[in-house]
């Protein structure tokens, strides 16, 4: 019996010092360490009662079983009698009506059909926990996110906490291709094995589920913008829907990315017209086989008309008649169908900051009730920073949602630490003085400011199939942040990155306060060691690693040239009425304002002007030395978050903390290659010596240039 305990014990030894490799994300559960809440939750656990049986609650008593065991290590006990030895109640406000008064029916009513309230309730002489939605999944969101305080050791059982999105497509958008292949993606191989499925259901399915739900993601376009039409054959619509079944419980609904010549690529057709009735009746077909498969099917996502995509220009039709003949076609079944505005053609003699406003804005009010138009955050495509797309405010009549990139694919890849919570922020946060002077981005992303409720807040994802998801560790923090603001436009990156963390690492205050402080200056850091001052569309050519400021050759939208226009006068694009004028498609509060160099903000200063090297700006340097400056304190900050992570040896664990600080290496090595190489280069046109406070460049310009990447991760295929 005493060889059988030492083996047990030696068996629990070997299990807690399995190393962590970032799989569990941030539901990892680590065991309680606040012995008062401990015993609270332990209390709590002792006695669960569903007032229903279906997938959502089976779901929710999976987790249950899961965290409970992790965080106070017992399994949770479940109870047949609502009122003997029970502690937490879960169920819908229908179910448990005859417990709450009128009041607080309408009070939970209002938060609809995704929102739930929680708190404590006397009943009969007892008290009971409840977690409360008006239908299951709305317990579900409940569930996540008691376990969420708990995890970060803010739950009060005093205090009631009643909440639901703002948002209502909160999506994640997999630019995944058939072959496995990730467009722009640094974290291995797709995760859908199209290959074996439906054969084989793959376990990290369902974990990817769990996690898309303790953030309410909502929906899933599993499918690469650059549509394959295969994807709506009748075999890979069986594919679908073993994922569609497996995401349901977890109130995630299957969207698909629509080829737009698929009437020609797959349905025989010998045009793709939008308004052939022969087009619309074979989208009606495939739409109605789709529904067959997938009840509950969320509907399309289209790019049309943009870097070669077909769509409907080429039948001399506009985006309105292409997007409304397939929303007319899910209409019937209550799907949604999604449209981007990431538009551009090189064959037009136009700033591709004006494009997507050009096509777009005339046909405000004309999209049907059931479209999104799905609009990039800023105008020309993912920079480390942009201002926001003129586009929100330009439009009222039409629903627009929101594409942010969580995947680094101008950010360092899966090399780089960035946490972009505080880019979205400052996007969201932006005033746009349309439709009310008092507008932001975000108050049209959900709604507030439109009064339109078909809202959606996209986000491209960083999955493949790493060992932990995300390729960097730390990128799992982009993938949680955008979930919690999908839900809440309004939370902060600070509050979003102190919730991740202590999920993910744990209550060491210590280290805490250091990883967060290395989150929330990490942005601005990429931002200075790459395109300081409004610079954008630097990097190297295709594969949008490192910095390529010297790229000319071929289509002048896709050069770096096109965007910095340095010369021997200056730097920077002028977007004024004195260049492209784009900055009169915002409104006159912001055109006005940021047409004069002295008010714009600095940071789109080049965005939008063309100055010469000795403009002086209010910090009274010259715009070369600021250029300068940004550029060595981003290699200084990108340094600094080095010797801070190296500083929680022995407080992370082994696994993890070499993983980040190996990559933090990498990192520094690469924001020293992005300041050496802007700056060796833009010194050749601005013929001026380096600021003295700063770190001279090494190296020479011509190594730089020479440098290549042709096996570099989430190249487009080109075959």
């Amino acid at each position: 019996m005493k060889n059988l305990f030492a083996g047990i014990f030696l068996c629990l030894i070997s299990l807690s010092a399995f190393p962590k490799d970032g799989y569990e994300l941030w539901l990892d559960y680590a065991p309680i360490s606040n012995q008062g809440l401990n015993q609270e939750i332990s209390s709590l656990l002792d006695g669960i009662y569903f007032f229903g049986k279906n997938p959502t609650y089976q779901a929710i008593q999976n987790e249950l079983n899961l965290s409970g065991k992790k965080l106070v290590g017992k399994a949770p006990v479940y109870t047949t009698d609502r009122l003997s030895n029970t502690k937490l109640w879960l169920g819908t406000r229908e179910e448990m009506s005859q417990i709450f008064g009128l009041q607080q029916q309408v009070e939970i009513r209002e938060l609809g059909e995704d929102g739930f309230w929680r708190g404590s309730i006397d009943f009969q002489g007892k008290r009971y926990y409840a977690i409360v939605g008006n239908r299951p999944l709305g317990v579900l969101y409940g569930v996540f996110d008691w376990l969420r305080s708990i995890q970060t050791e803010t739950f009060d059982a005093k205090q009631e906490k009643a909440d639901a999105p703002k948002v209502k497509l909160r999506m994640l958008n997999h630019w995944d291709n058939l072959d496995r292949t990730v467009e722009r993606g640094y974290a291995g191989f797709s995760i859908w094995d199209w290959h074996r499925l439906p054969g084989y259901i793959d376990p990290r399915y369902e974990d990817y589920a769990r996690a898309n739900a303790s953030l309410g993601i909502n929906a899933v376009s599993l499918t690469n913008v650059n549509a394959n039409a295969r994807i709506l054959t009748t075999d890979f619509m069986k594919k679908a829907k073993v994922l569609a079944d497996l995401f349901r419980p977890y109130g995630i609904k299957v969207f698909l990315t629509a080829r737009f010549s698929a009437p020609i690529e797959i349905g025989g057709l010998k045009t793709a017209d939008p308004l052939d009735p022969d087009v619309k009746a074979f989208w009606k077909r495939k739409t109605e086989e789709m529904y067959s498969f997938i009840p509950d099917f969320g509907g399309f996502l289209v790019k049309a008309n943009s870097e070669g995509q077909p769509g409907p220009h080429e039948y001399g039709r506009n985006h309105a008649e292409g997007a409304n003949m397939l929303a007319d076609a899910l209409a019937p079944h209550g799907g949604v169908l999604i449209w981007r505005a990431f538009v551009y053609s090189h064959e037009i003699d136009e700033d591709r900051h004006k494009q997507a406003n050009t096509e777009f804005e005339p046909l405000d009010g004309k999209f049907r009730e059931n479209v999104i138009i799905q609009v990039k955050n800023g105008a020309i495509d993912f920079q480390p920073r942009e201002p926001f797309h003129p586009l929100f405010g330009a439009m009222p009549q039409t629903n627009l949602g929101m594409e942010f990139q969580i995947t680094q694919e101008y950010l360092g890849q899966a090399t780089q630490l960035v946490y972009l919570a505080p880019m979205w922020q400052e996007v969201l946060e932006s005033k746009t003085y349309r439709p009310s002077p008092s507008s932001t981005v975000a108050g049209i992303v959900d709604g507030k400011d439109t009064g339109k409720t078909l809202t959606l807040m996209a986000g491209v994802s960083n999955i493949g199939t790493d060992r932990n998801w995300t390729g960097h560790l730390m990128a799992q923090s982009n993938w949680y942040a955008f979930g919690r603001m999908a839900w809440n436009p309004n939370l902060t990156s600070e509050q979003i990155a102190k919730e991740w963390t202590s999920m993910t690492f744990g209550q060491n205050q210590v280290a805490n306060r250091k990883i967060n402080e290395i989150l929330l200056q990490s942005h601005e850091a990429a931002v200075n060691y790459m395109t300081p001052l409004g610079l954008h569309h630097i990097m190297g050519r295709s594969h949008h690693y490192g910095p390529g400021p010297w790229v000319e050759g071929g289509r002048a939208d896709w050069t770096s040239l096109y965007y910095h226009r340095a010369d021997s006068l200056g730097i920077g694009f002028d977007r004024t009425s004195t260049g492209s004028n784009a900055l009169n498609q915002y409104a006159p509060e912001i055109a006005q304002k940021w047409s004069d160099p002295n008010q714009i903000p600095q940071k789109f200063l080049l965005w939008f002007h063309h100055l010469p090297w000795d403009f002086e700006l209010k910090s009274g340097r010259t715009v070369w030395e600021e250029i300068a400056l940004h550029y060595d304190q981003g290699v200084k900050t990108a340094r600094n978050m080095k010797t801070a992570w190296d500083s929680l040896e022995g407080t992370i664990d082994p696994e993890r903390h070499s993983h980040v600080s190996q990559l933090l290496g990498i990192q520094v090595e690469e924001a020293e290659w992005w300041r050496n190489a802007c700056l060796l280069y833009f010194q050749t046109f601005a013929k001026r010596p380096f600021p003295e406070e700063i770190e001279k460049p090494t190296g020479s310009l011509e190594y730089y240039k020479s440098l290549s990447f042709p096996m570099a991760p989430g190249i487009r295929p080109q075959w």
